[in-house]
């Protein structure tokens, strides 16, 4: 008898004779179970290619069809943004910049997060307007709907779906140690939502729906990927394993357990107002953040009358001058220029000539971005065509992920979706 495994879904199934795991497998233990044991002799054989003409694979109790080797597909990203506010300097140079270099490395998956933008009191016509805008910022900043899937979150019904699934089985006390819901709770006083608890979970959901490997995360998002990791391992330890197995599912692992992808060091762009608190869409002040469709104007305004201290000349790595290391870190992103080069154009100078030097840099490389997203929002139709159909390519893994999930949980399987 030949072993398969499958490993993602929509991926390739690679075939290994006992012959071969024989040097990497040991008998099943309580710390080393039979499911680990053939992932690991995965790795160590991955390049290793056996043919068979009959196997018993581990595949969907649907799936008639025999296995066939295929080439391991590419390591799955997915990120999103809120389409709440105005998307501005931080929200690309911490993120969607970096985007665009993971589009040619993996298989990458962008979402405008537009349920994530109802925990709090919205407006549906401001909303509607920034779901659109979202996307536009996406492919002005670089992403190619060729190379990435575009999407809306709420097109994808089983981010919604998956949702519910996961709120069921995962721990109210897990929710209660989030530390975003508490600094929020505090702000919405009495009107607090109880999507504004339970938001986590629908995160989770969104990311592990695409069976994703790596999720790009900053400081204030690394434990709600703890979190995903957390409720990926319990949902697998609940209803996946043997136990699928034995009720004639695919057996194994339901979800991958995603890792973090950590952004390139001195991405984070701070406040205007206050170097030791992050760019925020949400801040009150507009003067705290370079918003991308600020004119140049408004650049150089905001840039003439950001905080800064009384300290002589520039410098970067002083722990008592935040805003410092800021503002020479924007414009080290903006120009593209290495560390060494910055001090060498800041030599000698104080604020008041450093700043107009980082609002032409500023403007100079916003300008093409601004330019793309004015033509791209002023044909709408072309920004739905875009949406829809990385809408349907989304949908396809997503829906083959929810229907694993729901035939491990006892679900009856719908044979299509309707």
């Amino acid at each position: 008898m030949l072993i398969a495994a499958k490993a993602a879904v929509g991926t390739s199934i690679t075939m290994l004779s006992p012959k071969h795991l024989r040097p990497v497998l040991q008998p099943c233990t309580a710390s080393m179970p039979c499911a680990a044991q053939l992932a690991q002799a995965f790795r160590i054989r991955k390049h290793m290619r056996c043919t068979a003409a009959t196997a018993d694979t581990l595949t969907e109790p649907s799936t008639s069809a025999p296995a066939v080797a295929q080439t391991e597909r590419r390591k799955r990203v997915l990120s999103g943004v809120q389409p709440t506010g105005q998307l501005h300097l931080g929200n690309y140079m911490g993120a969607i910049r970096n985007w665009v270099n993971l589009q040619e490395q993996y298989d990458t998956f962008y979402c405008v997060v537009d349920l994530h933008a109802i925990t709090a009191p919205h407006d549906p016509v401001e909303l509607r307007t920034a779901t659109r805008s979202v996307a536009a910022t996406y492919m002005a900043a670089g992403i190619d709907p060729e190379k990435a899937s575009i999407f809306v979150q709420s097109h994808v019904t089983a981010h919604a779906e998956l949702n519910w699934l996961l709120e069921c089985v995962t721990p109210i006390g897990w929710l209660n140690r989030m530390i975003q819901f508490k600094e929020k709770a505090r702000k919405q006083g009495e009107d607090v939502r109880a999507g504004l608890m339970t938001y986590p979970v629908l995160m989770a959901a969104d990311i592990l729906l695409y069976q994703a490997d790596l999720v790009p995360v900053g400081e204030d998002q690394k434990q709600h990927l703890e979190l995903t990791r957390d409720i990926a391992e319990r949902v697998n330890g609940l209803y996946g394993g043997r136990k699928w197995k034995k009720r004639g599912g695919r057996g194994g692992n339901i979800f991958k357990v995603p890792e973090p992808l950590i952004p390139p060091a001195g991405a984070r762009v701070m406040s205007l107002q206050d170097g030791s608190s992050k760019m925020s869409k949400s801040a009150e002040n507009d003067a705290s953040r370079i918003n991308l469709t600020d004119t140049p104007d408004a650049i150089r305004s905001k840039v003439k009358r950001c905080k800064t201290d009384s300290f002589p000349n520039l410098e970067w790595d002083h722990p008592e001058r935040p805003e410092a290391a800021n503002l020479l870190t924007m414009y080290q992103l903006s120009t593209g220029k290495t560390k060494e080069e910055v001090l060498s154009d800041i030599q000698g100078k104080n604020w008041g000539a450093f700043k107009p030097m980082l609002a032409d840099a500023l403007i100079a490389h916003l300008e093409p971005i601004q330019s793309k997203y004015t033509a791209i929002m002023a044909d709408p139709s072309h920004v739905d065509a875009v949406l829809d159909k990385g809408a349907a390519a989304a949908a396809e893994t997503a829906n083959a992920t929810l229907n694993l999930v729901k035939d491990a949980m006892g679900f009856v399987v719908p044979k299509r979706v309707y």
